[in-house]
């Protein structure tokens, strides 16, 4: 009886597809967060009659009959497309209008990617994150500075105590893309990871060689749509359900046959 393997293969992609929705939803307010979609392709066929076979009357069977057995999941992938976007006022609160992200120093020397962000400074007045990952090139912001300004092209400006009538340039941000973003590696914390699937990244200037430019005093937020999450889910557990009733039809038949001899 094919029907149960098949519809318990049903089963656990739904029951995959389901746990992203919730991952989805639970991250509806994450600053950066982009979402994850389900990719699924059915199983190996199985070939009952084959195609062409010649029949006693001489003629050719112009089609086959296969049987398939089910479905299985083949990618997760992340959807970079913009989220929503709010006004903070805050000048360390940052955006990338369009493609590219942002580079952070990990404690162990390595480079961590990143959509977020909401950057603050530490004691030594580095701009960081709110875990304490330095934005990579470093910017330190004087101590004497009484206003900080960013650039749409990332260039980092202050007004020093004293001299208000002075702008002072203290750094640029620098942005990268990667070739396939979809292959980068969430390792969470709003943080990715380069693989081989991703490629290299290609660093550049904000609004130069098809990177984003940079806004000052907004944050982008997740991309999940509430709603399309709920049809997803919807869709999902009816799915689930006809399976379940699949391989309880599968059972009756069984039962049928087993009950033949009586």
């Amino acid at each position: 009886m094919r029907a149960m393997g098949t519809a318990a293969s049903g089963m656990k992609a739904m029951q995959l597809q389901i746990d992203a929705i919730s991952n989805n939803l639970a991250n509806v307010n994450t600053t950066g967060f982009k979402k994850n979609t389900m990719q699924f392709q059915d199983l190996l066929y199985e070939s009952v009659v084959p195609g062409g076979q010649v029949r006693s009357s001489g003629l050719s069977e112009p089609t086959r009959v296969e049987v398939g057995h089910g479905v299985k999941l083949v990618s997760t992938a992340k959807d970079f497309g913009q989220g929503t976007i709010v006004s903070t006022n805050n000048p360390l609160d940052l955006m990338i209008e369009g493609d590219g992200f942002f580079q952070l120093r990990m404690p162990d020397g390595d480079l961590a990617y990143s959509r977020d962000g909401s950057f603050k400074l530490d004691g030594e007045r580095n701009v960081v994150t709110s875990l304490g990952y330095r934005l990579e090139p470093a910017i330190q912001v004087p101590a004497d500075a009484t206003e900080v300004s960013i650039a749409r092209d990332g260039t980092v400006s202050v007004r020093l105590a004293g001299d208000s009538a002075n702008v002072q340039d203290i750094g640029r941000l620098e942005l990268v893309r990667f070739p396939n973003p979809a292959g980068l590696i969430a390792k969470g914390s709003n943080l990715f990871l380069e693989s081989p699937a991703s490629g290299a990244p290609l660093t550049g200037n904000p609004g130069l060689d098809g990177i984003g430019e940079i806004a000052s005093g907004f944050l982008e937020m997740s991309n999940v749509e509430t709603v399309d999450e709920l049809v997803r889910m919807i869709t999902a557990q009816r799915a689930y359900e006809l399976n379940s009733k699949t391989i309880a039809m599968a059972d009756q038949m069984l039962q049928t046959a087993n009950n033949i001899k009586r």
